[in-house]
């Protein structure tokens, strides 16, 4: 140990500066840990949990973490080495006691410790683990982290920070690393990242995903203190590849400058926010019932949505003009860069000596770090340093940095919020299961009733089929015998004549021979008598079936009516199915009402209370994009269990608030090309053009004009639309709305009318050209992204039709007017816009009666820089074609000496 002890010892050393005593704890991660007096184990504030004394949507007791310092040192470059070979390097490493020794001449030597210390040979991979790692993971935990890079430059910040590594992935920096694990740690079904990318230059905010958004307003919140950039890009991220290419896109918008300390040289400071939302379960309640306090029921978890927001800042380096050799509009860069860093400075003193006031609005960095220092995120900073000696003022004054802010502590919260899209998914799904119970158990029940039914009428058949063949057999057995019977009366008769035959001439005798004869009548009596007596049993047997034919017949009437009161009953069920599904449908109505009034709501708290509670909708086929994350959308099940005519008959309800939700759900449902046809064939398109000629809410209006957009994607539809007067009620919209949404609806709707060759004259008689034109007055970008594409496709079929010798003549696009316009915005910033338009100029150039007038109006030097200039390679050659096939446009360029 030097003669003058730590710098960061002892109150004898001056200037001294003592971190937390926490810090001499060696660990191998770099997370927090609390301060010495507290119970808690270090990295307690890291451990993943959602006890509730941990979570809080806007206030409550925190967890307390202190910002984490990690020191790292660049090598020796190629000029350094030349320059500074017989000297020594002014800074020497201990990184085994995480110490750092700033050298003030060959005998003297200042010690610093910090949390971590990096020699030159760290590798990307370990200052990632020591320094991000743990602040990635709590924001995966729902906390709020930033991860901050200082120093000098030239000394490796946007090295360590933004490195891409595409050619080697060793080299990877924090921002690709973070992603990484963020992406391999949340679920794509349940939750979502998104990514803004933003520079402070010149105390300016400017948008490195879209650098026509070049002045961006801070917001804070007056309740929660929150700050939010609401004009910033945000980007939902789903793969590794897709974050690669927003990183190169920002880094080719970003600032940077030649000077004597780096070739390429940041003058701004680079911020990339990661919003990371993640669903997940509350605690299971259990409550005591009344009566048995030791048995408990189990109220199930509440679904929470855990916000959290990881921040990456690339300070621009911290030299001195004199160093940076700065002149002229550098030099005023180099101002604002010393401003903003003095500014931070000055935060970071007054939060480490715990003044009363922290100048926190004197730069908009200050202001845009408010969460990092002071505040309720965890933070790590890494602090760059050279070993050259001629910077050791630059080295002395970032290490001091470093030392300053290791004194911040940061109270971490959890943001919560109620999670109402999960749970009216839930209900749904209990609502599907009792449904398909109730039919089940319906079907069941008539399953039984007709196997009853089935049964009674089997064992009646039976019945009457086995008294039948009885009563056959009996009846054929007695006329049987009776047959019998006769044929031997018969003979006997013809036996008795022929006697009497032989014995007449004894006639007179006949007294005498009288009782023979009498013995025979006697027999022929008996055998009468029995058969009188066989006739009379024939018949009580007959009687006898009867009589049980009769009971079968009673018992078959006890069945009929078994079966009636069956039928009765199957009546009743099938009209308490009935009430069942009409309550159903009431229920589901007033789901919706309540997500709709939970998303209003949400809204409205996320915007700090001001403003509208009913915000204008987005495009109904964005909101079926984000309703759709793997699951069937609440709107989607209603159509299929309630019915297209039923929700088409909520369109005409005296309740404003039911009529704008139907008008929603058949938006929703008509950007699904499944759903059309049905929607049509029900008169949901007259009913929805019905809404927009007689409806003065703006709302109604604007979701109404969405839907029409999605049906008139269809061609069918298209000529459904002209057929009952559409054209002319979105052109008289068109010129009554002032909201840019109302205008992006009604301009998508006309365009893809504009996309069907059969409507080009009705477009133009009623007024469809014009209303498009006449939308320009908004200056929206969307509304103007949606009538440039309208001015592609009208001209598109033009061009179609003229090359078919269809059509000739001069475009009914430049007979209204609209050629001015077009070559104005050929080259506007926005690129929808731009490509759009040039695509018109293409098309309506491929036709020989419109050259004269393009020339004339200036289309012409449009068309030669589309072949020079234009993004796009398919767009390039369509325009050099035009050119080369145009004798108008080749004598032009002839005579002004263009060459392609």
């Amino acid at each position: 140990m030097a003669s003058n002890g730590y710098r960061n010892g002892t109150g004898t050393n001056k200037g001294a500066i003592k971190p937390p005593a926490s810090s001499n704890i060696r660990s191998s991660s770099f997370k927090s840990r609390l301060p010495p007096s507290s119970n808690h184990s270090p990295g307690s504030a890291l451990r993943r949990t959602s006890s509730a004394s941990f979570t809080t949507a806007a206030g409550g007791d925190g967890v307390p973490g202190r910002v984490r310092v990690a020191v790292r040192l660049r090598p020796r470059n190629a000029e350094e080495s030349t320059a500074d070979a017989d000297f020594a390097d002014c800074v020497e490493l201990q990184p085994e006691l995480k110490r750092l020794k700033l050298r003030k001449n060959n005998w003297e030597s200042e010690t610093y410790e910090f949390d971590e210390v990096l020699t030159e040979f760290a590798s990307q991979k370990r200052v990632y683990e020591v320094v991000a790692k743990p602040v990635v993971e709590s924001v995966l935990d729902g906390y709020n982290g930033t991860v901050m890079a200082y120093g000098q430059t030239g000394t490796g910040k946007t090295f360590t920070l933004g490195r891409l590594g595409e050619e080697d992935t060793s080299a990877r920096g924090i921002m690709v690393r973070s992603m990484e694990e963020i992406l391999a740690n949340v679920s794509r079904e349940t939750d979502s990242i998104s990514v803004s990318y933003l520079q402070l230059y010149m105390e300016t905010i400017q948008d490195l995903l879209d650098p026509a958004n070049d002045n961006i307003s801070i917001v804070e919140d007056p309740r929660t203190g929150d700050v939010s950039l609401p004009g910033a890009t945000h980007v939902e991220i789903k793969d590794e590849q897709s974050f690669l290419e927003l990183l190169r896109l920002g880094e080719a918008h970003r600032i940077a400058a030649n000077t004597k300390l780096n070739t390429e040289s940041s003058r701004s400071h680079a911020i990339l926010m990661v919003h990371v939302k993640r669903s997940v379960l509350g605690e299971e309640v259990a409550i005591p019932t009344e009566s048995d306090k030791s048995s408990h029921f189990v109220k199930p978890p509440k679904p929470l949505v855990r916000k959290s927001k990881l921040v990456l800042v690339d300070l621009a380096g911290s030299e001195r003009v004199q160093k940076s050799g700065s002149e002229g509009h550098m030099l005023e860069e180099a101002k604002s860069i010393n401003l903003s860093l003095s500014a931070l400075g000055k935060c970071i003193n007054a939060l480490a000596e715990n003044s009363a006031h922290v100048p926190i609005r004197d730069s908009k960095l200050t202001r845009l770090l408010r969460d990092s220092f002071g505040g309720t995120a965890r933070t790590s900073l890494i602090v760059t340093i050279g070993p050259s000696p001629r910077h050791r003022g630059e080295t002395a004054s970032t290490i001091l940095f470093g030392q300053r802010a290791m004194k911040v502590e940061n109270m971490l919260r959890i943001k919560e919020e109620f999670d109402y899209k999960s749970l009216a998914r839930r209900l749904e799904i209990q609502l599907d299961k009792l449904i398909a119970e109730n039919d089940r158990q319906q079907k069941a029940f008539d399953d039984e009733v007709e196997r009853i039914n089935l049964e009674a009428q089997n064992r009646v058949s039976e019945v009457e089929r086995n008294f039948t063949d009885a009563l056959e057999k009996e009846r054929l057995k007695c006329q049987m015998e009776y047959m019998e019977s006769v044929k031997k009366l018969e003979e006997k008769m013809i036996e008795n004549q022929q006697k009497h035959q032989h014995d007449g001439f004894m006639k007179d005798k006949c007294n005498g021979e009288g009782p023979g004869f009498c013995e025979d009548i006697a027999v022929i009596i008996k055998l009468l008598e029995k058969e009188t007596h066989m006739r009379k049993e024939a018949e009580k047997e007959v009687n006898k079936l009867k009589s049980q034919l009769g009971q079968h017949m009673d018992a078959g009437a006890g069945g009929d009516a078994e079966i009636l009161k069956l039928q009765i009953a199957l009546e009743d069920e099938v009209h308490q199915k009935k009430k069942l599904e009409e309550e159903i449908i009431i229920l589901r109505s007033q789901m919706l009402q309540l997500t709709f009034e939970a998303d209003q709501m949400r809204r409205c708290l996320a915007r700090g209370g001001s403003g509208n509670a009913y915000p204008g909708l987005d495009s109904p086929m964005s909101q079926v994009r984000d309703s759709l994350s793997g699951h069937k959308t609440p709107v989607s099940a209603l159509f299929d269990q309630v019915g297209v005519e039923k929700i088409l008959d909520l369109l005409e309800s005296e309740d404003a608030n039911v009529r704008i939700h139907a008008v929603k759900v058949v938006a929703n449902l008509a950007a699904e090309e499944a759903n059309q046809e049905r929607i049509v064939e029900a008169g949901g398109l007259t009913s929805l053009l019905m809404l927009l000629r007689s409806y003065e809410d703006e709302t109604v209006r604007r979701v109404a004009a969405g839907a029409i957009a999605n049906l008139a994607m269809n061609e069918a539809n298209q000529e459904l639309i002209m057929v009952q007067g559409g054209i002319s009620l979105l052109s008289t919209t068109a010129s009554d709305a002032e909201d840019p949404q109302t205008l992006r609806m009604v301009a998508g709707a006309i365009a893809n009318l504009c996309g069907n060759d059969k409507l080009q004259a009705t477009l133009r008689s009623e007024g469809g050209i014009k209303a498009l034109l006449g939308m320009v007055r908004c200056r929206h970008p969307d509304v103007l992204s949606q009538v440039a594409r309208g001015i592609a496709n009208f001209a598109k079929c033009e061009s179609r039709a003229s090359t078919n010798g269809i059509r000739s003549g001069r475009s009914l696009l430049i007979d209204e007017g609209a050629l001015p316009w077009i070559v104005q915005n050929a080259n506007n910033d926005a690129a929808p816009i731009r490509r759009h338009i040039e695509l018109a100029l293409c098309h309506l150039a491929q036709h020989e009666a419109n050259a004269k007038d393009m020339i004339n109006g200036g289309a012409l030097w449009e068309l030669v820089r589309i072949t020079r200039d234009c993004s796009r390679e398919d767009i390039r050659s369509l325009a050099r074609r035009t050119l080369n096939s145009s004798l108008l446009f080749r004598s032009e360029m002839r005579r002004l000496r263009i060459e392609l």
